[in-house]
């Protein structure tokens, strides 16, 4: 971009961003135990390296409340100065997984465990602030804070407590004031507002410490003295979680605009390289923050300069006016962090869990977080996640239901050996002799459950019962029995849906009903009641009032020809008008057509008329070869004779059809259009523009739908730019 543009949009916006990041680096580096100028150093490097080294340009990077309880933990077992080199060691491993270009393997965690970390994360925050807040000590895990939290609260509340509420009441009214006024960040405003106030009334309070020279800082990495399993966990812990951080932070910017997308594994190198910065200058673990990158684009921030600048202000703002920042109270900090960790338990998130069914995954990763530590929650979260997945794999919904005497045994999902048990247990409920229908509708089916099902049926039937298959998809267990069995999910072939397919392909010919077979329409009757009955009632109930299709459907009474499946249309879109031949009459020579096409132009108010032929037609083999003499047929043929009688070539997709009876149906379906003009409602309707006629063909054979082109009557596949414009 041009500099121009950086100085229009990126400059304000690195300022904004600036304001945001001051306070929050500070209160996550009291948070954390650490130094306080180790937040300053993290904002710093974070802007300025990851900024310029990362794959996502608009994320912001510094030191997280993501990490605020690992950090602690850390800081604590290990000292300051061996947490650096956690931390250095850390950003090492973040550069190799982004070399290594695994970074979106990541986002294989599910949501629910990062909202579940994230408010764990929260709410550990919370109980350890509020007791600065108070005029305390935050203890050294969640569960003691909550345990002296009691004793805290009835304590003697000294001005500390009128800070930190002060800081939490002006965070939460500050999104309620005019515009104008939240130009400037609540967090500054809140912090600003804060010390001006303990200044003023010249409070006694723990205020921020900083080094007397911030340029002389000499905080460097230390070998441990020993554990280096310990620290090799402690890195590895933070390399993951600051990873993961990042790497969701990039993606849910990448949602906020309409600019370049993040490169997730240099987002991941650019994070490594600042941790690695960041930890040998002493500062605290850097991640990409969604909270500071949001404020980054809704500033109207444009390219990576913006991170970087941001990071340059806080340098400047850091070495100029660092007596400003030792005015600042502790108890203000506390307040915001309490701020921060109440929002990091967000209802939204929580509402997104339910809906997906994870609240499980959630609040174990939470109570992990807080009883435990950061670690655990999350490795108890992705255990159940894959405990959650496994039992979603294997599960089989196995049921029994009963209709007078006949029995039906329901087996859905995937049947594997684990489900054998179930399976034994529920077919042992169906007594001796009883008729039953196995109805499988299953995604797998292994050795030991289709041992199972095919030894119940035979036992079943030397009892005098009767057992008929039903099989809804793939016939796993009809291959099983012909000794091809089908050895893996990819192996099965999908199977064409019912409502599709004919009878023939999905009632089993080995029915062993007695006199079932003779009846496929009381079957096929029964399948639409039990399976599509319930997904249809909804649109029928709409319908159910009258009729308002778009098209009437003009086609041949051949049983191939299904016009709701070769046009994909569905209850009420096709008024549909069949005869012998697709054939309409010229204007009142036959009632029946001309009552048909009346109503529906004129009461339907149709848009559109199909006339539809197709190969191997009866019809026009019998006009071809001339209809028996003497009989309705030949009668009703009489209608098609100026069809026999066109002249000139038809194509279709380019080509005339080899077959005499297919030409003659191709004629057949234009000279149609014709006798349609020749009804008045229809060529006044067509002249109005408020009608459409239309010639189809089906191939049968191979499964293909031409329309007819209006200048050439020449018919052309469906879906070519020939016939893609209206009419054609």
């Amino acid at each position: 971009m041009r500099p121009l543009a950086v100085l229009r949009h990126d400059v304000p916006a690195s300022l904004v961003v600036f304001l945001v990041a001051v306070p929050l680096s500070l209160g996550i580096a009291l948070a954390s135990g650490a130094p306080i100028v180790a937040g300053l150093i993290a904002a710093i490097v974070g802007g300025v390296v990851a900024g310029a080294l990362g794959g996502s340009p608009l994320q912001v990077s510094g030191p997280a409340a993501g990490l605020t309880v690992i950090m602690a933990e850390t800081i604590s077992t290990f000292g300051w100065a061996v947490t650096c080199l956690i931390t250095v060691a850390a950003g090492a491993l973040q550069v190799l997984l982004g070399l290594s270009r695994i970074a979106r393997a990541a986002l294989a965690i599910s949501p629910a465990i990062v909202h579940g970390m994230l408010a764990g994360i929260g709410v550990t925050i919370v109980l350890g602030q509020l007791h600065v807040i108070l005029g305390g000590k935050a203890q050294s895990s969640a569960v003691e804070n909550i345990a002296e939290l009691p004793a805290q609260i009835v304590a003697h509340h000294d001005a500390a407590a009128v800070i930190g509420l002060l800081t939490i009441a002006v965070l939460v009214l500050w999104p309620r004031l005019p515009a104008a006024v939240r130009k400037v960040p609540g967090p500054l405003a809140a912090i600003a507002l804060a010390t001006a106030v303990s200044v003023a009334a010249g409070m006694t309070l723990p205020r921020v410490e900083l080094p007397g020279d911030l340029l002389q800082i000499r905080f460097a990495p230390e070998l441990p003295g020993g554990g280096w399993a310990d620290v090799a966990v402690a890195a590895v812990t933070i390399a993951l979680i600051a990873s993961v951080e990042s790497l969701l932070s990039a993606v849910a910017v990448d949602k906020l605009h309409n600019g370049a997308r993040s490169r997730l594994d240099r987002e991941l190198v650019g994070q490594g390289a600042a941790n690695m910065v960041s930890g040998t200058l002493g500062g605290l673990p850097v991640t990409g923050v969604i909270v500071r990158s949001s404020t980054n684009v809704a500033a109207g921030a444009k390219t990576r300069a913006s991170a970087i600048l941001h990071g340059v202000w806080v340098l400047v703002f850091v070495v100029l006016l660092a007596g400003l920042i030792q005015n600042i109270p502790l108890a203000a900090l506390a307040g915001l962090l309490v701020h921060v960790g109440a929002k990091l338990v967000n209802p939204g998130h929580l509402k997104q869990v339910l809906r997906h069914g994870d609240l499980a995954l959630y609040l174990v990763t939470l109570a992990g977080v807080v009883v435990f530590d950061l670690l655990t929650g999350v490795i108890a979260g992705i255990v159940l996640a894959l405990l959650l997945m496994l039992r979603r794999t294997v599960w089989s919904g196995i049921h029994v239901e009963r209709d007078g005497e006949q029995w039906r045994v329901v087996v859905e999902g995937v049947l594997t050996f684990l489900s054998v048990p179930r399976l034994t247990k529920v077919l042992g409920t169906v007594p001796e002799g009883a008729t039953v229908t196995l109805e499988l509708v299953v995604d797998y089916l292994d050795h030991a459950s289709f041992e199972s099902l095919v030894g119940w049926q035979q036992a079943h039937e030397r009892a005098g019962g009767t057992v008929t298959v039903d099989e809804i998809g793939h016939p796993w267990l009809a291959k099983g029995r012909a000794g091809n069995p089908t050895l893996r999910r990819t192996g099965a072939a999908g199977a064409v849906p019912r409502w599709l397919a004919p009878w023939s392909d999905w009632q089993a010919a080995d029915v062993h009903v007695p006199g079932q077979r003779a009846h496929p329409t009381r079957r096929g009757a029964t399948e639409f009641q039990r399976r599509a009955a319930p997904l249809l009632r909804e649109t029928l109930s709409g319908l159910a009032d009258g009729q308002r299709p778009h098209t009437m459907f003009i086609t041949c009474g051949d049983s191939r020809i299904v016009p709701n499946l070769i046009t994909t249309s569905g209850p009420g879109d096709l008024f549909t008008v069949r005869n012998i031949g697709n054939l309409v009459p010229p204007a009142q020579a036959d009632p029946s057509m001309n009552a048909a096409v009346e109503f529906a132009v004129g009461v339907l108010g149709v848009r559109e008329i199909v006339v539809c032929g197709h190969s191997g037609c009866g019809a026009m083999a019998a006009l071809a070869d001339g209809p028996p003499p003497g009989t309705a047929l030949e009668a009703w043929l009489r209608h098609a004779g100026p069809s026999r009688d066109r002249r000139g070539p038809v194509t279709l997709d380019g080509e005339r059809p080899s077959r005499e009876p297919d030409r003659l149906a191709l004629h057949n379906v234009l000279q149609q259009l014709e006798h349609l003009r020749q009804y008045p409602m229809v060529a006044e309707a067509e002249r109005r523009g408020d009608l459409v006629l239309t010639g189809l063909y089906f191939d049968v054979g191979e499964a293909l739908v031409s329309l007819s082109d209006p200048g050439t009557g020449a018919f052309v596949a469906a879906g070519t730019p020939a016939v893609s414009r209206d009419g054609g």
